[in-house]
């Protein structure tokens, strides 16, 4: 069970609600429900990112031999063997909406050469133009769907996918970094990475045998958007197919005698292909955790609050950084555990803090030891809000004000030093309070990922993915803008120096109660027929 979420205010008095903050976004068997909401308005706003790439120059040494070509590639005998790609046709690039989701595409191409365009055919004729092979700006951006006059945001609103594709290859145009960044972002969305590395692979082989330096430049420009989809290329992306295609892409590439390209693209793939084992092996190799309360060298209080909030900091960290920008937007569209396993990982993490923290507190039989532990919590709380870790405060504070522990009788000054803390999750206007923080902070920072994800959940849910049959890209700018402060996030790290101790302590959080455990101590803590003690006011009347 998720436990994104608090119940009410944390007071002495008849408590005033506090709604939930966001949890997780549902199974896609209840996204239904969340159609109904009011769905939040994202900005425009958008900050100037790292610049995509940048188009190597030099001519590339001809005449490589087949036996060069072998070695170059032999680095790596678990790689598919190269063999003729479909992208190829003769010796010759083929269109890739051929061979892949474009049905019928080249029996409309022969009925085409059979007979002569006239009349009322010319406009039907203009509109299945290659769009891959378009080099020209100018009839690239007529193509495109723009803001209208006096709009707000970036210019383009629209287009069909291939020839948003292009648009992201004009990588040499210092106005459309920011363009090709969120390009790049959300192209999981309408188009798959595989199909996308062949359109891309098409239009590089289609301008690569020229000697005219624009084309030249075209080709190179699109290679290196190429390989920025297989750097970003999630573990779970790389696919047997996948690793097939880029490889035969490698062995033209060195018998075309571009070696400086095959190297670059090789190295990607290996990089890739090495993560991913070592991915495995770290799964296969983890040592399960001890279990079992005996296992923990002595209490909480044995620990300064700060160092706590900074080994949860730690392990937050190390969990966020894993998590890839595509799994989070996927995960809006799919609630697929398996496509988004880094972060199915984050949320279980927060999920057993959060019910640790309620377990060790419940657990405890004396009420002066619960109330000592719920003040080192808080105590926790503000360092950790120092640290700018907004997860580990949010877990925590989920458990403070869940309801089996907020039943209970506490002191006042301990109800209202709480109740300050939860003011910065309080959700009137689309959590104004914490919003305002967030953008206020200086990384490192590890964000509160539940309200990315519903953000995301109502931009899907509240904007079609088509207008008119064309790709709706004023919906990626916005899907863009809530991953980019994310991905910003993630590029800042923590310098905090492990303490096994306290790691040790943790456990992994694996030492919880279940919900219906911690209602049941509630309970016998306090039963519900039993009254609230009076306040001091009460008993001096």
């Amino acid at each position: 069970m998720e436990v994104y979420g608090f119940n009410d205010s944390f007071s002495t008095e008849a408590p005033q609600e506090l709604a939930p903050p966001p949890a997780l976004p549902p199974k896609q068997r209840q996204l239904a429900s969340y159609a109904a909401s009011s769905f939040s308005s994202v900005s425009y706003c958008v900050q100037q990112t790292k610049v995509a790439f940048t188009p190597e120059d030099g001519s590339a040494t001809q005449g490589i031999s087949v036996s060069v070509s072998n070695s170059f590639l032999s680095r790596h005998g678990n790689l598919p063997v190269p063999s003729e790609s479909p992208a190829m046709k003769d010796g010759h690039p083929r269109d890739p909406s051929s061979v892949s989701s474009t049905p019928g595409k080249e029996s409309r191409d022969s009925d085409r050469a059979s007979r002569s365009p006239d009349g009322s055919e010319l406009a039907r004729l203009e509109e299945e133009v290659d769009e891959l092979s378009l080099i020209d700006h100018n009839e690239i951006m007529a193509r495109l769907t723009l803001k209208q006059e006096g709009d707000d945001g970036p210019d383009v609103r629209g287009g069909s996918g291939d020839i948003l594709l292009v648009h992201a290859t004009e990588t040499d145009r210092k106005d459309l970094v920011l363009y090709c960044e969120a390009f790049l972002t959300t192209y999981r969305t309408f188009i798959t990475p595989e199909e996308l590395i062949k359109k891309l692979q098409y239009r590089y082989e289609k301008f690569s045998p020229f000697a005219d330096t624009f084309k030249k430049r075209v080709s190179k420009n699109t290679f290196f958007v190429l390989v920025r989809v297989v750097d970003e290329l999630c573990l779970v992306e790389l696919t047997e197919e996948i690793l097939k295609l880029l490889m035969e892409l490698v062995f033209r590439l060195v018998c075309n005698g571009e070696l400086s390209l095959a190297r670059v693209l090789r190295k990607n793939i290996l990089d890739k292909v090495d993560q991913k084992k070592l991915l495995r092996c770290a799964n296969s190799d983890q040592p399960l955790a001890a279990r079992g309360v005996a296992a923990r060298p002595g209490t909480l209080h044995d620990f300064h609050s700060h160092e706590i909030a900074e080994q949860l900091t730690l392990l937050d960290a190390e969990l966020f950084y894993k998590i890839e920008i595509p799994e989070v937007l996927l995960w809006a569209k799919e609630q697929n555990e398996e496509k988004s396993p880094n972060l199915t990982q984050f949320t279980e993490h927060f999920n057993n803090m959060s019910y640790w923290v309620r377990s060790i507190i419940m657990l405890q039989e004396k009420a002066q030891d619960r109330e000592r532990l719920l003040l080192k919590f808080i105590k926790i709380m503000k360092h950790l809000r120092k640290l700018n870790n907004f997860n580990s405060y949010l877990a925590i504070l989920s458990a403070l004000d869940s309801a089996p522990i907020r039943r209970l009788e506490w002191q006042k000054q301990t109800s209202e030093g709480l109740a300050e803390y939860c003011t910065l999750i309080d959700s009137s206007s689309s959590f104004r309070a914490y919003r305002a923080a967030l953008s206020e902070v200086e990384p490192p920072c590890i964000p509160y990922l539940g309200l990315i994800l519903q953000d995301l959940t109502f931009v899907h849910l509240g904007n079609p993915d088509y207008i008119d049959g064309k790709v709706n890209f004023s919906k990626r700018w916005q899907q863009f803008n809530i991953l980019d402060s994310m991905r910003c996030f993630q590029q800042a790290h923590y310098d905090i120096r492990r303490n096994d101790d306290i790691i040790n302590f943790f456990n992994d959080f694996s030492d919880h109660l279940a919900e219906e455990a911690l209602w049941e101590l509630s309970l016998k803590i306090k039963p519900r027929n039993i009254t609230r003690r009076k306040t001091d006011r009460e008993e001096k009347t």
